[in-house]
């Protein structure tokens, strides 16, 4: 590690240059941000609500971000990136604790999710060698077991601060789904940037092949996802694997989550789908993106996906500051907080109904006919889950499990 980083540099790269946006810097443990006088100019609200466009300096709040703004924060690796990071810096007799924000920022420099790049960039080079998953999962595994230093830092270049407390990587893959490379910084030029799971302690060996069949499930359920692939794997059902939505070619895209844009702390769930539903209305201004936030909100409660908190869920925003709600991610079958929704429909998170559903969508101004298609679109591609889930490899035990806890109306 470097000194101690007092102030740092945010840009925006679209993939044609980086664009200066702002300055961040920490006096006495409080962080201040003031934005470029040149973008100001450029009229891009890069964090709407909660960091408009201003000229003066403003002194950022220190919950629930540690002093960062959200859109700052979404920036930063969550849960695995941040072990990983942790655990290389007590490696070297730093404490974690030590380490301000603007720090781990820098650690993140130009390889991060979405288009915000900070400099000074300190981030770890990944080469462009090739991988093996399997060995890349033995070694995940032995980090969460907490056994070994040295390859603490090979999976932070791979991890290229993406977010969630899954292991995962990003990666590079060719056309054939065959070759795999290192892949958070730049790629050769037949590989795309995709981002791979592996299962934690606690997942067994067939998350991969679920969420991989509830993401077939949802692309019939007519939800936007980006491709998917389920690799395969010697240890389990196979690892699963998702393009990356934040970069296409060579463009990038600033990604933004629900939990960045509103401040609000994905631990202590508070949202509903009716705050998601108005977020998505006044921030893209499009009656369709409503509608595709409508549908998840549908899936998720009908598939049984408690985990729907508010960083499950990101907009992402071009260069000319146009918003669309992004491909939809992390749609598995999960348990959510005592028993329910993360998020809310109407105020209910236990027992949500058919009529919770309808309501919701009539407040969002969406037609009766236009809903009830939704949720039979839905429960006709929930229906698949047995079949599918089985030709996958996933246990009898999980199957059946799930079964019974998918809804139909």
């Amino acid at each position: 590690m470097k000194t101690a980083i007092k102030e740092i540099k945010v840009g925006l790269n679209f993939g044609s240059g980086i664009q200066p946006v702002g300055r961040l810097a920490i006096r006495d443990g409080i962080i201040y941000f003031q934005y470029d006088e040149e973008f100001l100019q450029t009229n891009l609200e890069i964090s709407p609500i909660r960091l408009s466009l201003q000229r003066d300096v403003i002194e950022l709040p220190r919950d629930p971000f540690e002093g960062l703004a959200g859109v700052f924060n979404d920036s930063l690796p969550d849960g695995w990136g941040r072990l990983l990071f942790d655990r290389l810096l007590r490696s070297q007799g730093i404490s974690p604790s030590d380490i301000s924000p603007l720090d781990r920022l820098g650690y993140v420099g130009l390889h991060g999710m979405g288009a915000l790049v900070y400099e000074p960039d300190q981030s770890p080079d990944g080469s462009n060698e090739m991988i093996d998953l399997d060995v890349l999962a033995t070694q995940t595994k032995d980090v969460l077991q907490g056994d070994s230093e040295e390859v603490i830092a090979e999976l932070l270049a791979l991890n290229g601060s993406s977010a969630g407390a899954r292991p995962k990587a990003l990666i590079g893959v060719d056309a054939e789904r065959k070759n795999i490379s290192y892949g958070a910084n730049l790629l050769s030029d037949n590989f795309e940037p995709w981002m791979v799971k592996f299962p934690n302690s606690l997942d067994g060996k067939d998350a991969g092949a679920i969420e991989y069949t509830y993401a077939l499930m949802a692309v019939d359920a007519g939800i936007k996802m980006p491709e998917v692939h389920l690799f395969p794997s010697q240890k389990g059902n196979g690892y699963f694997a998702v393009k990356r939505f934040d970069r296409e070619g060579n463009q990038r895209l600033h990604m933004h989550t629900v939990s960045g844009l509103v401040h609000s702390n994905f631990r202590f769930p508070s949202l509903d789908y009716e705050d998601l539903l108005s977020l998505t209305s006044v921030l893209t201004k499009d009656i369709r993106e409503v509608e595709k936030m409508f549908r998840l909100a549908v899936f998720n409660v009908m598939a049984h996906n408690r985990d729907d908190h508010a960083k499950n869920f990101s907009f992402l925003m071009n260069e000319f500051g146009e918003w669309k709600l992004s491909p939809a991610y992390d749609l598995t079958f999960s348990s959510g907080p005592g028993g329910e929704q993360s998020t809310m429909v109407m105020g209910e998170g236990r027992n949500i109904t058919f009529k919770h559903l309808i309501k919701l969508g009539r407040e969002a101004k969406l037609s009766k006919e236009f809903l009830e298609n939704v949720i039979e679109q839905t429960s006709s591609a929930l229906s698949k889950w047995s079949n599918l889930s089985k030709d996958f490899g996933v246990s009898k035990s999980k199957r059946e499990l799930i079964t019974k806890l998918i809804k139909t109306f």
